[in-house]
């Protein structure tokens, strides 16, 4: 038989069985089991069993049942899934037959007729037959259900051998769903709990182990486990990269079961299990804010942000919104971007409320008059510039790109801010603007020196400094992504670099605290945590994805680009730092420039764009910045004693990196 429904199980592995023939089965067990029920209740003796009565009596109990059935629709599940909810809508086909049969029963007493036709049923006989009823259809249901996943799991090709952590209700659905799963023969070598109590027991047959336990690399080995399965909802940031990290070193594949939200119509499938991600593996414990201050600071108040659909624009944007303000100006030049964050905000239902405050307006922050038409028509009462070029290599090749847009593009909306009386100007910096070895870095410092130069005690210019943020456009994570999907190399400029990383969110977040406890003049430096090593960062995106290091997969050094250095930092060498009512947020100790004589560096160095000579342009803004030494660039020539400027070649109308590239002899 078991050779039999085999065959039909891989011939038609997606067949349902009718309801209606469930029906019949359903119905004829109820008819079949009466008899039995009847000599069951006269123990056996069949010298007092009347068998033209029992048969009339059978006809109206079968009616009875099957009226049940239909009303309780107990016969359209699927049998291969059925559950509790199965059994118990046959509980009640059974009660709802057996009730009725006793209502008939005891009105049949009364007339002569009843008892000749069979319909007065003994009572003790009804009891024993829903019992008989009840056991046998629960019972066939699960017998088939546990025959279909045992031929199943015979027939898969691919077995897994797993560990799921959490042996409480998470972990029973997760193995339950992995049992259901039609592809892989799951087999969990053991369930991993923190809870002592739950050591060393079983669960369904399967053992209960400490981490320590199941985690080494001896279990893991002889029992042929790749995968280990988180299914615990609500684990403690920390446990989860621990158990990750250790799971990990034992090439393990680590994945989790996603909230029960995201579940398929309630339901969960080995398909919908994901692999963790190194987000969460860098992610911090949930930064605590003091909501009531920002939205004190940005209820009913009119809000412009530069750079609104960038990676940290467009997240302070969205959370700009959650704050109930009475206007929303959103500026980017790039129109794709800009579109898809209108579009984003005009169909999301979490700005159903203020989606109509916000304005776009698709414009650069070089452009004066557009942005003070903005700011003139608008009068903001904030403003967080975000606007800015920020990729090193590239910018190192046109310098003069960074000058029209991270500095004098800051200082058309910072002089429009004084001139309009802007409350607060917060400038989004960088920890590459500290000790800068790039014109991108020198860029962001010569802005800060700018804006801190104009608080006036009208317009508060407030700066915000951190280091890379995890997820942004550009940003290392994504690239090694793309890498290991496509087979690698995964290449990392240096071995021994390393960067600071947040999430977006997260600097989000810090930004909307700092810019409200911000009373001008200050360089707030954000808490990033400990620096990530790249290439221990590309080799948990590799372990990760399943592969092994060397064998399936390379990192190779590509050596460091323009204007890249090994170590950023937060602070220049002239600073230190002060602490804040939050423990996430530092106030550097900053040096003060004189407004006129910034004013001055800024027209000689406005002069120089003019002549449009990328290496004159680089030596300025050294002149601005003494601390800006160039780092593997061909700008290094400007830090010797007495340097040679190379002759210009921007009158050819080549461009900055036509320039460059022929005083570096690589044109």
């Amino acid at each position: 038989m078991i050779t039999v429904l085999s065959f039909l199980l891989n011939r038609y592995p997606n067949q349902i069985l009718s309801k209606w023939v469930v029906l019949a089965f359903d119905t004829v067990i109820a008819l079949l089991l009466f008899m039995p029920a009847t000599y069951i209740r006269l123990n056996f003796d069949s010298a007092n069993f009347d068998f033209y009565a029992v048969q009339r009596q059978t006809l109206v109990a079968t009616l009875a049942y099957l009226l049940g059935f239909l009303a309780t629709g107990s016969y359209s599940g699927i049998i291969r899934h059925s559950g509790i909810n199965d059994a118990v809508r046959l509980l009640k086909a059974s009660t709802f037959a057996f009730l009725l049969c006793l209502a008939l029963s005891l009105f049949m007493r009364n007339f002569p007729f009843g008892p000749q036709f069979g319909l007065v049923l003994p009572i003790s006989v009804l009891i024993v037959h829903a019992l008989l009823v009840s056991i046998a259809l629960v019972g066939s249901r699960w017998t088939l259900k546990a025959l279909y996943s045992s031929i199943i799991r015979k027939e898969r090709k691919k077995q897994v051998c797993v560990l799921v952590y959490g042996a409480g209700s998470a972990g029973m659905i997760t193995r339950n769903m992995l049992e259901r799963d039609n592809y892989l023969h799951y087999e969990i070598a053991a369930f991993i709990d923190d809870n002592p109590s739950k050591a060393n027991k079983r669960l369904e047959g399967i053992p209960i182990l400490s981490v320590e336990r199941a985690l080494n690399k001896a279990f893991i080995q002889a029992h042929g486990i790749s995968q280990i399965i988180i299914a615990i909802q609500q684990l403690p940031l920390s446990r989860k990269q621990e158990v990750t990290e250790r799971a990990l070193e034992l090439q393990l594949k680590v994945k989790v079961v996603p909230p029960i939200s995201s579940w398929t119509h309630g339901q969960l499938s080995a398909k919908q299990l994901r692999e963790v991600s190194i987000e969460e593996l860098l992610e911090r414990p949930p930064i605590q804010l003091d909501t009531q201050n920002i939205r004190a600071e940005l209820h009913g108040k009119v809000i412009l942000i530069t750079g609104a659909a960038g990676s940290i624009g467009s997240e302070i944007s969205r959370q700009v919104l959650r704050y109930n303000p009475a206007k929303v100006i959103l500026v980017d030049q790039a129109e794709t971007p800009l579109h898809n964050l209108q579009y984003e905000i005009n169909s999301k239902q979490a700005y159903q409320a203020t989606a109509g405050r916000a304005s776009y307006l698709l414009a650069s922050v070089e452009n004066k008059m557009r942005m003070e038409m903005a700011i003139k028509t608008h009068r903001p009462d904030i403003i967080y510039h975000a606007a800015a070029y920020k990729h090193v290599p590239l910018i190192e090749d046109h310098p003069s790109e960074a000058l029209l847009v991270n500095i004098f593009g800051t200082k058309v909306v910072a002089d429009l801010a004084v001139k309009y009386k802007v409350g607060k100007f917060i400038v989004i910096s960088t920890d590459k603007a500290v000790n800068p070895t790039n014109v991108m870095g020198a860029s962001k410092r010569i802005a800060e020196i700018y804006t801190q130069s104009l608080s006036n005690g009208v317009t508060h210019f407030i700066t915000t400094r951190f280091g890379n943020v995890l997820g942004s456009n550009g940003s290392v994570i994504p690239l090694f992504r793309k890498q290991i999907e496509s087979g690698g190399p995964v290449t990392v400029t240096h071995m021994d670099i390393t960067r600071y990383f947040m999430t977006i969110p997260e600097a989000c977040n810090l930004v909307l605290e700092a810019g409200a406890m911000g009373q001008g003049g200050e360089i707030f430096v954000f808490d990033m945590g400990e620096p990530v090593k790249i290439h221990d960062l590309a080799k948990k995106m590799i372990q990760l994805s399943g592969l092994e290091l060397g064998k399936d997969i390379q990192i190779v050094e590509s050596g460091l680009r323009p204007g890249e250095k090994l170590y950023e930092e937060l602070l220049t060498r002239q600073e230190d730092v002060l602490p804040t009512h939050h423990p996430k947020i530092m106030r550097a100790r900053i040096s003060h420039y004189r407004r006129e004589k910034v004013a001055q560096l800024m027209y000689e160095l406005a002069t120089t764009l003019a002549q449009g000579d990328p290496f004159a342009m680089v030596a300025k803004m050294k002149d601005f910045v003494p601390e800006f030494v160039s780092n593997n660039s061909v700008f290094e020539i400007l830090d010797q004693d007495e340097p040679a400027l190379p002759p210009s070649k921007s009158s050819s109308g080549k461009g900055d990196s036509y320039s460059i590239a022929q005083a570096s002899g690589t044109g």
